[in-house]
């Protein structure tokens, strides 16, 4: 299809009808992801497949062969399971936003937790190794741990859950408490300590803690050898098992930590760790920012703080919020100077009309999503570049165009100009394009960015007038229906704008007044150096009058 499309665009080329340049998209660029979570046949199949091949696993792979060669107890047992797993995703679905690629992680993570299960399986029986290995080789806490960082606490406590049920099919009969105990417990404790993850290190932190949880539970349930380590006696086996359960756990860390940039890439999701990637202030956007636009690159700084206090305290994603304020206004970067943070002395708007001026501000929205998918930046950052103005209304110009209009009607009545001479005003042309907020955070940055430019506005800032101000221009946004898809909730606006107003306080609070002091220290004189005078002319006139002075008592001692 890229092929039949790049030649359609070559002919439309040829007869002068396209440039046969291909307009950039925020799509991923992977066809069958972006088919996979579009398609309602994918939805609709992901659950049965699921299903069969689960069935498949532990037909052909469980010990006791409990589908095959179990009785009608055991085979309802197993299907009873299974169907409570696949129901009780379902009423978790919304933690992973229904999207059928993460569904399809969910799954897909539990089968390949198995399948690494049964070759530690099928490893152990080939050599007649003891069936202690069957719990200390298995990359216990796999599955949960990816789905705990890629999508949420909730689906990482399913996922070892699920992974603990399946799993006891697939080991002896009589061994199957402990390791469901055993899963359990190291799954839950990957996911308690994956919590919020903003370091590659705290993966290798949590698997450690895996690993001993692990060697602890092997000792207490008899599976290593207490005595033998006290008396020596098979000493070496036993060290061997606590080694080789500490190194399980530090290995599926960093197998984890290896696999997270490619499965976020894939299922187009992001982590904090990567988040804090993205944070660096040496990006060459934000870089060019610095350098040619300094107000805008400032007011970003100032939001970035703003969205980040606030996103912490309703519980939003805090680092998502800090990184797209940074780039939510690079598309005026391609024309700084008529933004007024950027401006100095003169104002290019003066010589253009309202219409225009707010064709030239609405504009940096579509060319900061243009910049952003030219320099690949994440889907999010876009999507806040697009939703954080939302439709509202560019309402100075706004007013401006309506008092012009004002003014020459005025003039049609005294017969000075023509009635064809009233310019037409239309709120449509004032409004930036949409669409509003989709999420908490694009709701959250969009708030702040409103806010943060209104208080340069504020005169002798109060924390009464902050808070007043802060709480007027959220309910001007709640109001106009700005934050309606954002899913925010009203106690969660009302935290944010708390956490405005306490963060405007402290960028804006003011100083004391010092006095000054004069040359010896005194306070409240004024000084005795002539301002009038440089302070390096003053400080030779001083010299040369204490010169004089020398001399002069000099020449009174001699006489």
């Amino acid at each position: 299809m890229g092929f039949i499309d790049a030649f359609k665009r070559w002919r439309l080329a040829q007869r002068g009808m396209s440039s046969g340049k291909k307009r950039r998209t925020t799509k991923s660029g992977y066809a069958v992801v972006d088919s996979m979570e579009q398609s309602v046949l994918v939805k609709l199949l992901i659950y049965p497949i699921f299903a069969a091949l689960t069935c498949l696993i532990l037909a052909y792979y469980s010990y006791t062969g409990v589908l095959f060669d179990g009785d009608a107890v055991q085979r309802t047992f197993v299907c009873l399971i299974l169907a409570a797993s696949v129901i009780l995703f379902y009423h978790l679905r919304h933690t992973v936003r229904v999207r059928n690629g993460r569904v399809t992680l969910v799954f897909g993570g539990i089968l390949v937790h198995l399948i690494l299960l049964r070759v530690v399986c099928s490893l152990v029986n080939s050599n007649n190794w003891d069936t202690e290995y069957l719990f200390l080789l298995p990359p216990l806490a796999f599955a949960p741990m990816i789905h705990s960082v890629l999508l949420g606490r909730q689906t990482g406590f399913f996922t070892s859950l699920s992974v603990a049920l399946f799993g006891s099919m697939l080991v002896p009969q009589v061994e199957i408490f402990f390791f469901i105990s055993i899963n359990l417990i190291a799954g839950c404790i990957a996911v308690a300590l994956t919590r919020n993850v903003r370091r590659r290190g705290s993966l290798l932190r949590a698997g450690f803690y895996v690993g001993a949880a692990t060697m602890l539970l092997a000792l207490a349930f008899g599976k290593i050898d207490f005595a033998a380590l006290q008396t020596g006696d098979g000493f070496a086996g036993e060290i061997t098992k606590i080694g080789i359960a500490l190194a399980g756990g530090m290995l599926t860390g960093m197998l984890v930590s290896g696999l997270l940039p490619a499965l976020e890439t894939l299922f187009l999701i992001t982590t904090d760790i990567s988040w804090l990637e993205l944070s660096d202030l040496n990006h060459k956007l934000l870089r060019r920012l610095q350098l040619e636009a300094p107000g805008t690159y400032h007011h970003s700084m100032v939001v970035a703080s703003l969205a980040e206090s606030a996103a912490e305290e309703i519980g939003a994603n805090a680092a998502m919020c800090r990184v797209c304020s940074y780039f939510h206004d690079i598309g005026k970067l391609k024309k700084p100077e008529y933004f007024i943070e950027n401006q100095g002395d003169s104002n290019p708007h003066d010589g253009l009309t309202p219409t225009m001026s707010a064709i030239i501000i609405i504009a940096h929205v579509k060319d900061g999503v243009d910049m952003a998918i030219k320099n690949k930046l994440n889907p999010k950052i876009i999507e806040v570049i697009r939703e954080h103005h939302g439709d509202s209304l560019v309402s100075y110009f706004y007013h401006k165009a309506r008092d012009q209009r004002h003014d020459v009607e005025k003039k049609v009545e005294e017969g000075l100009e023509n009635k064809e001479d009233i310019p037409e005003v239309d709120a449509k042309s004032f409004r930036y394009p949409g669409p509003g907020p989709s999420s908490k955070e694009s709701g959250i940055i969009s708030l702040a960015d409103c806010v943060e430019s209104a208080s340069r506005s504020l005169k002798k800032p109060t924390p009464q007038k902050i808070k007043n101000m802060v709480n007027e221009l959220v309910m001007a946004r709640l109001t106009s229906g700005q934050l309606d898809h954002s899913g925010l909730t009203m106690g969660e606006i009302k935290g944010a704008c708390n956490s405005f107003s306490a963060t405007l306080r402290s960028m804006m609070h003011t100083r004391i007044v010092y006095p000054k002091d004069d040359e010896t220290g005194s306070k409240g004189k004024e000084s005795k150096v002539d301002k009038s005078v440089p302070v390096h002319d003053a400080m030779q006139r001083g010299r040369s009058d204490k010169k004089r002075s020398d001399e002069a008592k000099k020449k009174t001692a001699a006489k």
